[in-house]
């Protein structure tokens, strides 16, 4: 006998890095509800990162008008349907002039700041194991991605673009990152460059292809959409960029990622995953925010982030991530040279390296739990 459809209506961020931070929980809820069938509203920017998602009915693009009508152009193409569960991550009041067996609402909760990726998961009670972000792709966009990048060495991918100018590195260093990273002495020595970025960062980006040698650059800037970026970023062995969307979709491809901050704050804005890690210069986010506290300003603020650091610390995330070919206690060494280097005292490298464990665990996960109390009929207004 079919299941019958479970409907459910997903409000999320109209910005890139928000939507992509927010993914993994619909991945969770399509896993754990096989009849689950999705709306999803997103922002313009955002939508598009969603249309290969299982069990999808529509993306319902969300455009910000004055006042709340956006909220009520929304109600207005939901409201006939009755939902099985509403999750706003938005946590505006749409769900509560809705037909629906469960909703989930986003709260803001006081307290010290938390990643997004956690913030997102307490809407679902998911906050002690919170869903990584995942997008989903078919078959057809990985083959075009292929398509593009063809054959060749190890990929360095890097997004030298971001949505402001105070949180952008400036491009003649990643010039000398990619030159000292792909040198034939680099640790990614015959390797290729990949820049990734909107339309409107092609100009920004001419000098950083100008400066890669012939036939060693794959400049897709403006010309791919998100979806294929992120199958693009699936084949590169390390992304270098600055805080934006990009990186994001970047940690959320499994891809090493290095994210470049300064006057943004990596406690929720951090790349997401064991294989990113955020970095910054001398300054803290609090010193940024002293001296432009809307963070609006047309200021570099990126300018005290050395080169050496940041090569640095890329050789030390390529070592740590060094693939199955390469043995494991080559990777001890090479993780033991980079960390002398940063000026670090390196542990002795193991005699004998552990092989992962996979543990099957038959009782319900935590998530699983989590997801069945969240579609569990609500409890009378009386009772709390």
């Amino acid at each position: 006998m079919t299941q019958r459809a479970f409907p459910i209506l997903f409000i999320t961020a109209t910005r890139i890095g928000d939507a992509v931070l927010s993914s993994g929980l619909i991945k969770m809820l399509a896993d754990q509800i096989p009849n689950a069938r999705f709306s999803i509203v997103a922002g313009p920017l955002a939508a598009p990162l969603f249309a290969h998602v299982p069990g999808l009915d529509r993306v319902i693009v969300m455009e910000k008008g004055k006042g709340k009508g956006h909220w009520f152009k929304l109600w207005n193409q939901v409201r006939h349907k009755k939902w099985g569960l509403v999750v706003d991550l938005r946590g505006s009041g749409t769900a509560l002039f809705l037909r629906r067996e469960k909703r989930a609402i986003w709260k803001k909760t006081a307290g010290e700041p938390v990643h997004k990726v956690i913030d997102a998961a307490r809407t679902l009670k998911l906050e002690g194991d919170p869903p990584a972000p995942h997008l989903y792709i078919n078959d057809e966009v990985q083959a075009l991605a292929d398509g593009l990048l063809g054959d060749g060495g190890p990929i360095l991918a890097m997004g030298p673009a971001s949505n402001w100018i105070g949180k952008v590195w400036p491009i003649e260093r990643f010039i000398q990152t990619a030159a000292q990273l792909l040198d034939k002495d680099g640790p990614m020595a015959g390797g290729r460059l990949l820049i990734l970025g909107g339309p409107e960062d092609q100009r920004m980006v001419e000098e950083l292809r100008m400066a890669t040698a012939r036939g060693r650059c794959i400049d897709l800037t403006g010309k791919v959409d998100l979806l294929t970026a992120y199958a693009c970023l699936r084949r590169a062995r390390m992304f270098i960029g600055n805080d934006s969307g990009l990186m994001h979709i970047s940690a959320a491809a499994g891809t090493p990622t290095l994210g470049l901050f300064g006057p943004s704050d990596e406690r929720r804005y951090a790349p997401w995953g064991e294989h990113a890690q955020a970095i910054r210069g001398p300054r803290g986010f609090e010193q940024f925010l002293a001296v432009d506290p809307d963070l609006s300003q047309a200021i570099r603020h990126m300018s005290d982030l050395p080169v050496a650091q940041v090569v640095r610390e890329a050789k030390a995330l390529l070592a740590r991530t060094a693939p199955a070919d390469v043995s494991a206690q080559a990777a001890v060494v090479e993780a033991a040279i980079a960390e002398e280097e940063a000026g670090v005292e390196a542990a002795p490298p193991a005699e004998d390296i552990a092989p992962e464990h996979v543990l099957v665990v038959e009782e319900p996960s935590a998530q699983e739990e989590a997801v069945e109390e969240a579609l569990a009929e609500e409890r009378p207004a009386s009772q709390g």
